[in-house]
């Protein structure tokens, strides 16, 4: 059996590799364990805060290192930290006064839980923050929030749906992430294949060795992947195991 061309599969998990009732299917799961048999690295590269990624970790088995709230914790095994990256609480509270100001849905995660706005805290200063969010289904309201976000500074904007913002600390990436779980399991950016739907997922597929597109991905994505697979109703991940990181094994 030859040397595996790729040695790390980094896998989104919202519109990638959990179906849309948030699933992982018997087939995607039966892969990747075939693929982790055959000597290659599965990771997690999710939005998701920690504990609401775990679940999933633990359901494939995986004790590989895992990127979590975009980039701004790398984990070197489940419950292992290697590496954390926080907001400035200035910041999020000038955030949720932007989400009152323009009446649109706000969320963030601290270190510790999941907040949004209809269960806020009064302690921003006391608590280490890692990830804000906006939801908001009208466009314009979406721009205005951008515009505004933007003069604000020091942030990393992308998305995990067309209808929300997510903003991590400048130069804090899915693709930042990924690159020092490289660093950790010894292996090249050129190694790796990344898979996502969504502009959280730009940058790494951008950067690694073969960036795949979900048949479901937002079209920006689409058109910077090396490759576009079926959705992720449609076993999309199944494809690129079997296609393309272990083809000809």
């Amino acid at each position: 059996m030859s040397e595996l061309k790729y040695k790390l599969l980094a896998l989104d998990m919202d519109g990638t590799l959990l179906n849309d009732n948030h699933e992982i299917t018997q087939e995607t799961a039966k892969w990747i364990q075939i693929a982790i048999r055959r000597g290659v690295h599965v990771c997690l590269s999710t939005g998701r805060a920690v504990f609401h990624a775990m679940p999933y970790a633990v359901q494939l088995g995986l004790e590989t290192p895992m990127v979590t709230v975009n980039g701004s914790e790398v984990w070197k095994a489940p419950h292992d930290l290697h590496m954390r990256h926080l907001m400035d609480p200035a910041l999020i509270r000038q955030m949720q006064e932007i989400g009152e100001k323009y009446n649109s849905w706000y969320w963030a995660y601290s270190v510790e839980e999941l907040f949004n706005r209809d269960r806020w805290t009064d302690n921003i200063e006391g608590l280490e923050w890692l990830k804000f969010g906006f939801n908001t289904e009208v466009d314009e309201v979406r721009h205005q929030i951008m515009m505004e976000l933007q003069q604000l500074g020091g942030l990393q904007m992308t998305n995990s749906s067309p209808v929300n913002i997510e903003i991590n600390p400048a130069g804090v990436s899915k693709a930042s992430g990924v690159a020092e779980v490289c660093k950790l399991l010894g292996i090249e950016m050129s190694e790796v294949v990344a898979v996502g739907d969504s502009l959280n997922d730009l940058a790494v597929i951008e950067a690694v060795g073969l960036g795949v597109a979900m048949g479901n991905a937002q079209e920006q994505v689409k058109e910077a992947a090396d490759l576009i697979v079926a959705s992720n109703n449609e076993d999309g991940i199944v494809e690129v195991i079997r296609e393309h990181i272990l083809k000809g094994e």
